[in-house]
């Protein structure tokens, strides 16, 4: 299946993934209009931009410096996670940023993350609390379960809990739809705006639509060249629920942060898009980096893109996907490299990664 484009396609500034408004073909494509740095996906209410600022692997020394170009470059999504261990460090920044008011807390849109280790009823109201405190907010626009899995509560700051033989330390009791009544009441009380998924398959994501109050307005997935997903894009479409896609640029820096964290990298899968052939020959076609090509592909495809870099230049650099477009040609060539299950870097048959782990967990999300 290829993937309904956006692009000089695109519905204006601000389309809808829905099936109501979202194009159903490429003939139909030919009459939209310009895709802009200013462009959002919308679900319900929400209006999401379609670049964001990725901050997995961020270190918090490098963080202002990270947002501050970011913010002047013209970004104004940031995505982080309780899991990440660095809204410390994004709040004191943002904090810093608002007292200038060259920016303000309503121009920004703000997404973090239920942690594994609060994947219980009782325990999402705690950890978002603790996530506005260390973000220095009244709200984010956005809170997503951040995958399916619990782990033991072993404290606030014990994000991989294991046991003494360094085995982690999974909760097999988590109770998905009961988490995301606990989520509905975080937009009731104020906390977050909207709430969402994150890692979620197919069949979980239809158990939370058949039992929710609120709608969940996004799904953030690994999404690049080799796993396209096009499956769940099109029943997310179908549902009324965004798309963000993270590890656009394939991770490259994946064996560093598990080694970082203690994790064997030993069976890992390493795939690496940005050294594509075909990538690359576009790229040189529109005197563009490989990265601009990877990333420009997934937003003419509907998705939102959030690559991480604390790099001031590749910042700058990352965000320029804005003043070409792919042919319809070059979009299908693309399209036609999906590896489906064989392109997943996290998780999945065949790989030993950091989620292989939890594959014991009755929720565990992607195929064995």
């Amino acid at each position: 299946m290829i993937a309904p484009r956006l692009g000089r396609h695109a519905v204006a500034s601000v389309f809808r993934l829905g099936s109501c408004q979202f194009p159903v073909n490429q003939q139909s494509l030919r009459y939209m209009s310009k895709l802009t740095s200013r462009s959002v996906v919308t679900s319900g209410r929400m209006k999401m931009p379609v670049f964001g600022l990725g901050t997995w692997q961020s270190p918090p020394e490098d963080i202002d410096t990270a947002l501050k170009v970011a913010i002047q470059t013209g970004y104004r999504h940031i995505d982080t996670a309780y899991s990440y261990q660095n809204e410390t460090a994004i709040g004191a920044s943002l904090a810093k940023m608002f007292d200038t008011g060259k920016i303000k807390r309503e121009d920004l849109f703000i997404v973090t993350k239920l942690p594994m280790i609060g994947n219980r009823a009782e325990d999402v109201e705690v950890f978002l609390r603790k996530s506005l405190e260390n973000l220095k907010l009244d709200y984010v626009d956005l809170y997503l379960i951040h995958i399916p899995i619990g782990m033991v509560n072993r404290g606030l700051n014990v994000i991989f809990p294991k046991d003494e033989q360094g085995n982690l330390l999974i909760d097999h009791s988590t109770n998905i739809v009961e988490v995301w009544k606990a989520m509905e009441a975080q937009v009731d009380a104020g906390r977050t705006k909207n709430i969402g998924l994150s890692n979620f398959n197919q069949s979980q994501i239809k158990r939370i639509l058949d039992n929710c109050r609120i709608h969940p307005t996004n799904l953030q997935v690994e999404m690049h060249i080799y796993l396209q997903q096009k499956d769940l894009v099109s029943f997310c479409k179908q549902n009324d629920i965004t798309v963000c896609a993270y590890s656009s640029l394939g991770s490259p820096a994946l064996l560093t942060v598990m080694k970082h964290r203690g994790f064997s990298t030993e069976g890992v899968r390493v795939l690496r898009p940005m050294e594509d052939p075909l990538i690359i020959e576009i790229a040189k076609r529109y005197n563009k980096q490989p990265s601009h090509i990877l990333l420009r592909y997934l937003i003419e495809y509907g998705v939102v893109v959030i690559p991480k870099s604390t790099n001031p230049s590749r910042i700058k650099q990352n965000f320029e996907v804005f003043d070409f477009e792919l042919t319809k040609e070059e979009f299908e060539r693309i399209s036609a490299l999906d590896r489906g299950e064989e392109g997943r870097i996290f998780g999945g048959r065949g790989n030993k990664g950091i989620v292989n782990l939890m594959e014991s967990h009755p929720e565990y999300p992607f195929p064995k």
